[in-house]
């Protein structure tokens, strides 16, 4: 591993079958700051944060993945969990027929355990409310709630969030971003991949843009906020 980085990827290469998706990508996030990834649709951000979590789909064929000096590219995806990679998926995954409380005491039937499950209700009370209601039939601002709990019930070292805001009317993601802020001043370190640019740019520290698999921009996240060209040739807005 090299530099000081708590995490690094590294010439990351990513195939869905035989179509090159994630080319070559580099990027690293210091202990407690947010990275926020973006791009067009296409460019490649849930490709490479489904890369980062070490899932299947797509395929890593090449490069390195390190978290907290520990090396995560030969390890499968059950493994990076175990140490500390979090992944809150777009699709949420709310395990069907299990309760609110349910759900987050499955996420803690192996060690390493993270936050006590009353912790995640006080920094979600429509949980606490909800906690014998079904996962499955909350909201879906509720069901992301959950997502993101059940990713903290573990001993999270890097939270990985795709699209938490996606498909929230618009006053569920101010509540969310505002969970997100929380979080955020709780020191834990994140990835976001979201569409919604401005949002995360708030959020984040810094910011990488990907261009077809390829990091176009690795910067502080206010400087694409402030610069209106680099928003429209790679985020069109």
């Amino acid at each position: 591993m090299s530099g000081n980085s708590f995490f690094e990827a590294k010439d990351l290469q990513a195939y869905y079958g035989e179509s090159y998706i994630v080319q070559g990508v580099n990027l690293s996030v210091n202990e407690g700051e947010i990275l926020a990834l973006l791009g067009r649709n296409g460019a490649g951000k849930t490709s490479t944060l489904r890369a980062i979590a070490r899932l299947d789909n797509p395929e890593l064929r090449g490069g390195e993945i390190w978290l907290g000096g520990v090396s995560l590219h030969d390890k499968a995806a059950y493994q990076a969990s175990q140490l500390g990679m979090g992944l809150v998926p777009e699709d949420r995954r709310i395990i069907q027929g299990l309760t609110v409380e349910e759900n987050l005491q499955l996420a803690q039937i192996e060690k390493p355990i993270g936050w006590s499950i009353e912790r995640i209700y006080d920094l979600f009370p429509r949980l606490g409310e909800r906690r014998s209601q079904e996962g499955t039939t909350l909201s879906g601002g509720e069901q992301q709630m959950l997502a993101i709990g059940r990713a903290l019930a573990r001993d999270v070292k890097l939270l990985l969030l795709d699209e938490p805001y996606e498909g929230l009317a618009p006053v569920i993601v101010e509540e969310i971003e505002k969970t997100l802020h929380q979080i955020r001043s709780e020191g834990i370190t994140a990835i976001i991949v979201e569409q919604n640019a401005v949002a995360a740019l708030k959020l984040a520290d810094r910011a990488v843009i990907l261009d077809t698999g390829q990091v176009v921009y690795d910067g502080l996240a206010k400087t694409v906020l402030e610069d209106e060209q680099l928003r429209h040739d790679y985020l069109a807005i």
